[in-house]
């Protein structure tokens, strides 16, 4: 699939489930209740709202990789509410994310620990540009760290949504693969198209918060959700131009072991 048929679906991925869109939506009004509660003043609604963004955190991470997940089979439905799956997915997925976050902490730790105590001497000492120039290099190494292990990340999330094991999306050095398979220029071009119109339709779309009183919940509860269904499922779409190769991989590995048995 081209760039362009893969952004010409993803943006009509959403619409071609109207009737099953609402179910995002009620899921987003989850992290909804916590500012309406403040605004409102009113404990019990945000106490309320609290136990619902706990909720929202078990749900919706799961059911977005579901989205991967048929975009990586290149199928248009979305995915149907199942609790405990999405439930299952979503600490998946959280594992996952801590998992590749612990080498850009350890990064970050160290970085302080070794150009901490140099940056505050600079400072104390008035040396200002010195002073800069190790901020600015400490922040440059955690950057890149962070950016590293974030990219690794997104595509050990579609894996993970393609072969539905966490061991594999552990696989760094399969994910690199991966990322190689798809090529570097693909991505970075798939990168900036997507981020592009993404931020451009949030941006417009953004004027529904003027609207008094339910401008808010319309942006959170409708927008937002559109937009994540757009960037899962086409994330989920890009994965699929290399799936068919493990499809075609896996049916081999399975010939192969069922003659050994036979015989």
């Amino acid at each position: 699939m081209n760039l362009s048929q893969l952004v010409s679906n993803s943006f009509k991925y959403p619409f071609r489930n109207i009737k099953k869109l609402p179910v995002i939506c009620i899921l987003f009004i989850l992290i909804a209740i916590i500012p309406i509660g403040m605004i409102s003043d009113n404990n019990y609604v945000v106490a309320i709202g609290v136990i619902a963004f706990f909720l929202f955190i078990l749900i919706v991470p799961g059911y977005f990789l579901s989205m991967v997940k048929l975009g990586s089979n290149q199928s248009a439905m979305l995915p149907s509410f199942n609790l405990v799956n999405n439930i299952y997915d979503s600490i998946k997925v959280l594992f996952l994310r801590i998992v590749y976050m612990i080498v850009p902490a350890i990064v970050f730790f160290i970085a302080l620990t070794v150009f901490g105590p140099t940056a505050r001497d600079l400072l104390f000492n008035f040396r200002i540009h010195e002073f800069i120039a190790t901020v600015g290099l400490v922040l440059l190494i955690i950057f890149v760290t962070y950016f590293v292990f974030e990219f690794l990340l997104f595509f050990a999330k579609a894996r993970l949504a393609y072969f539905n094991r966490l061991s594999e999306a552990l696989k760094i050095k399969n994910v690199i693969g991966d990322i190689r398979s798809i090529g570097i220029v693909n991505i970075i071009k798939w990168l900036i198209v997507m981020a592009i119109l993404l931020n451009v339709v949030a941006f417009i779309s953004s004027v529904v918060i003027s609207i008094p009183y339910v401008g808010f919940l319309i942006y959170v509860c409708i927008v937002i959700p559109i937009l994540e269904s757009i960037a899962n499922y086409s994330l989920g779409l890009l994965y699929s131009n290399i799936a068919k190769n493990y499809d075609n991989i896996d049916f081999k590995e399975i010939e192969s072991v069922e003659y050994e048995r036979i015989n």
